[in-house]
């Protein structure tokens, strides 16, 4: 079967990989993760050592809802604008200062006590956060010719993670020393990055061309998805989205909180993950976006699929192994590097599959559905936990992983390179 996202030219590596557009990449990656890494990552983690139970902080991923439905109001940021630095960029500055504010309010709350309240406020935050999602998505693939797809995305996704150094290890880290209220101030200031970015970048189309009305915003994108693909490989296309990121999705759903019932402490946690994880994402910084282009776009989801599942099994022999720092140091280092690759390939399809003209829309509709995964199927992951344990718990991740991996026989072959 012929690939049907294929017909694009490349230029030189290094005229793909040092330019304006994809430095942009980088403080835009930072800005979207931040926000999800506090929910992801931070909270859960606070909320374990506040008392709460497994059970109950998988249940909490359901306040990331707002990720999986950000198609509903795409159209309406497509078809509207902020009257104030260009349809894109006005509404990257208002998402990103409302972030700024609500992520310093979780740190007033106390999880053991206003656990409703905080409910509310991480909800607050990943409205505002898929909100900015899907201007920056669309932003992206405005900036990004086809043949710096997959570089541009590569180091989107990478600064992506990067960003969860900073509630993942600095954050803990802070924690031994400052009260929660004044690290959550902190992680909150790092929005400011996204800020000063939004402030300097210009917008790419200087007169869009608007959708005439809102039916036609939240039709059209619909109509020509559907209609350029065709509904079976559409179909294909759009389960694949929901699978591939399945499985290690429920394994890093409560990689913190399983960190931290081995045995280690906040500290051990915070350095051990700073140091491994900057190691493994400056690697995928520096060749992943090589290996894309080298690679290709769908040869990479291939192999980085594969890499991405391996990980998915080294949490399985962290929980045999028990509380030893050099197999944590190596599981994180595979986390990153397989997931990070894994992901940022995947990015790169997601904009392969949607038309400049309908970014907004088009995007969001296929980035909710990768999230569906970390929202509903990771609501369940504490009480699957609590009910098999934990190493039986990674298998059943790893088996969930495979199914997505067979859909790229139907939605991107293996190119031979010539």
């Amino acid at each position: 079967m012929n690939d049907p996202f294929a017909g694009r030219t490349e230029p030189g590596i290094a005229a793909s990989i040092f330019n304006r557009r994809v430095l942009e990449c980088v403080f835009l990656g930072f800005t979207s993760g931040l926000p999800l890494y506090v929910l992801i990552q931070l909270v859960p983690l606070w909320m374990k050592d506040a008392g709460v139970d497994l059970a109950g902080i998988g249940l909490f991923t359901l306040v990331g809802i707002p990720y999986t439905w950000k198609f509903l109001w795409s159209p309406l940021m497509e078809r509207y604008r902020v009257p104030l630095l260009g349809r894109r960029r006005g509404w990257m500055l208002l998402t990103q200062l409302l972030l700024l504010g609500t992520i310093a309010s979780i740190g007033f709350l106390d999880p053991g006590k206003t656990l409703w309240h905080l409910a509310a406020l991480c909800v607050a935050v990943a409205f505002f956060s898929a909100s900015q999602d899907i201007v920056v998505d669309a932003y992206r693939r405005e900036l990004l010719p086809d043949h710096e797809l997959g570089i541009g995305n590569a180091v989107h996704v990478q600064a992506y993670r990067i960003a969860g150094l900073v509630p993942g290890s600095l954050a803990l880290v802070l924690a031994e020393y400052l009260p929660w209220t004044s690290v959550y101030l902190v992680v909150a200031g790092f929005m400011l990055i996204g800020v000063m970015n939004t402030l300097f970048i210009r917008e790419v189309v200087d007169r869009p061309v608007l959708p005439v009305s809102l039916r036609e915003a939240i039709t059209r994108p619909f109509q020509e998805f559907f209609g350029r693909l065709g509904w079976r490989l559409a179909v294909m296309t759009l389960a694949f989205m929901f699978l591939y990121k399945l499985g290690d999705s429920m394994a890093t759903a409560l990689s913190y909180p399983f960190y931290r019932e081995l045995g280690f402490s906040l500290t051990e946690i915070g350095v051990i993950a700073k140091t491994a994880s900057l190691a493994a994402v400056i690697i995928g910084a520096l060749l992943g976006g090589v290996w894309m282009i080298r690679l290709g776009i769908n040869n990479a989801l291939w192999l980085f699929g594969g890499v991405q599942l391996l990980s998915i099994l080294g949490f399985a022999l962290l929980a045999e192994t028990g509380p030893d720092r050099m197999t944590l140091a190596v599981v994180i280092v595979f986390e990153y590097l397989g997931v990070g690759l894994g992901t940022a390939a995947f990015t790169a399809f997601i904009a392969r599959c949607t038309n400049p003209l309908f970014a907004a829309t088009q995007f969001a509709l296929l980035t909710a559905l990768t999230a569906l995964p970390r929202t509903l199927a990771n609501a369940a992951t504490g009480f699957l936990v609590e009910w098999v344990g934990w190493t039986m718990f990674f298998l059943l991740c790893f088996v969930l992983a495979i199914p997505g991996m067979l859909l790229l026989l139907k939605v991107a072959p293996w190119e031979r390179k010539t």
